[in-house]
């Protein structure tokens, strides 16, 4: 059959519904995962899927697939993407697919996947295009059964969190599949909830499920300002990413979120490894080695993180994107919900919350930055700058995703987006005079290797 190559991306498998991806596609590509299945040896797949109106027909199709190729499928239903990683667990299947378009518009579906505990990506799902190429298929007859692993979820969490205090919060589910969950699973920590979009509509009516976004954070600070809840917590649309914002409107972005969540890893398990990706705060380092931890930067992408600390066994990892990697005390997977509450837990035992968030360090910096170029050449970008760019008076270029430039008093990063054709930057540095030489510096960088590019600084 004809399948678009190009939905075949670095961490999942994502498309346009009814365009590139079809009922047909999926079909197809479940009984590619199915037959890799049974090459690794696994016998059972969960699946669950977000709150997307297309996810029942292509969450049934992938199944239909699974089965096709000998294996049984536990369909848990409209769950956030962390719940369909936990039923792995839960149900002891190893194995699971979630039918997600994560934080894409309304019209993108699309699949993340885990067979024997590890998230494939990369050659991983290459590899599937490719038995679907060849005809590497395995006949087979699986069954579909249904669980329901909600109830099981909320009380391994709530078994887990214990708040120092009743706390008040605002929670915003953006019409995500989070809002199926998060109330109830906030109340039952003892707090109060002001729910914001916690209806599933999957054509995300009210304002996009993407919290790295500030301006989707604007009903939650507005939220704050009208009522007495003391913080704010936001979900993507699948539920694995968190967006915190403070009382007075403060956003603390996930690399601040991560310091916090050192500390309190750290304080039980000494010596631990702290991974966080190239687009994190230059402060993380210092703040990790105070209180006795090892940090390692490494590769953006949640695949390649959870890869990272499966093989080094560190208790905790983050991302500036808003995904956390919890080991210690649950299970590795990156997950918004059990962040949230965890991040509860720790605030709770302040006497003032919104204090603890603000006092962590910060940095003048700005957001992602995206450079748009046809497909392919922001890899040729960065392979060139990393090649040939002269970068004078910096103390070290990282190259271990991108190209990132560390100075005395700030960063740069440019790196290739896996997901789109861009290339991503970033800056930060102690002051706005710092950053503007450091970005002096990498336009003058970045003409040199590749002329007459529309830069976004």
């Amino acid at each position: 059959m004809q399948i678009a190559a190009e939905i075949f991306k670095a961490y999942d498998i994502r498309g346009i519904v009814d365009k590139t991806l079809t009922v047909e596609v999926a079909r197809a590509i479940g009984h590619a995962l199915g037959s890799e299945a049974v090459a690794r040896g696994q016998k059972t797949i969960a699946v669950g899927r977000d709150g997307r109106l297309s996810g029942p027909a292509l969450a049934g199709a992938l199944a239909e697939g699974i089965c096709a190729a000998g294996v049984d499928v536990i369909d848990v239903g409209c769950v956030p993407t962390p719940l369909a990683y936990f039923a792995a667990y839960h149900l002891n299947t190893d194995s699971c697919v979630s039918v997600t378009g994560s934080h894409n518009p309304p019209d993108y579906n699309g699949f993340k996947m885990v067979l024997g505990g590890k998230t494939l990506f990369g050659e991983q799902i290459q590899g599937l295009l490719q038995r679907i190429q060849t005809g590497d298929l395995v006949e087979g007859r699986g069954t579909i059964t249904q669980a329901d692993v909600v109830d099981a979820y909320l009380d391994r969490v709530v078994g887990d969190i214990r708040l120092a205090r009743p706390m008040k919060i605002v929670v915003d589910c953006g019409n995500g599949v989070a809002g199926a969950i998060a109330p109830t699973l906030f109340r039952r920590l003892g707090c109060t909830v002001t729910e914001l979009f916690c209806e599933v509509d999957g054509s995300f009516p009210n304002h996009h499920p993407d919290p790295s976004k500030p301006e989707n954070l604007q009903d939650v600070v507005r939220a704050l300002r009208e009522t007495d809840a003391e913080i704010g917590l936001a979900f993507d649309g699948d539920g694995d990413r968190l967006g915190v914002v403070t009382k007075d409107g403060q956003i603390i972005y996930p690399d601040r979120q991560l310091m916090l969540f050192a500390e309190d890893v750290l304080s039980r398990v000494p010596g631990g490894q702290i991974i966080y990706d190239v687009k994190c705060t230059r402060n993380l380092a210092g703040w990790i080695r105070e209180r006795g931890g090892e940090p390692l930067m490494w590769n953006t992408g949640h695949a390649l993180v959870k890869a990272k600390l499966r093989e080094t066994g560190a208790p905790l990892a983050g991302e500036m994107s808003g995904h956390m990697f919890f080991k210690e005390r649950w299970y590795g997977f990156d997950d918004g919900l059990y962040a949230g509450a965890r991040l509860l837990e720790i605030l709770s035992a302040r006497a003032d919350a919104n204090a603890a968030l603000k006092a962590l360090p910060d940095a003048v910096s700005t957001p992602e930055l995206n450079i748009k170029m046809a497909e392919g050449e922001p890899f040729e970008l960065v392979k060139r700058l990393k090649a040939q760019a002269d970068f004078a008076g910096a103390d070290e270029v990282i190259t271990i995703d991108g190209v990132r430039v560390e100075y005395a008093d700030g960063f740069g990063l440019a790196r290739p987006s896996n997901t789109t054709p861009v290339v991503v930057l970033r800056f930060e540095a102690d002051s706005e005079a710092a950053i503007a030489r450091i970005q002096h510096a990498f336009r003058a960088a970045i003409d040199a290797v590749w002329p007459g590019l529309a830069l976004p600084f």
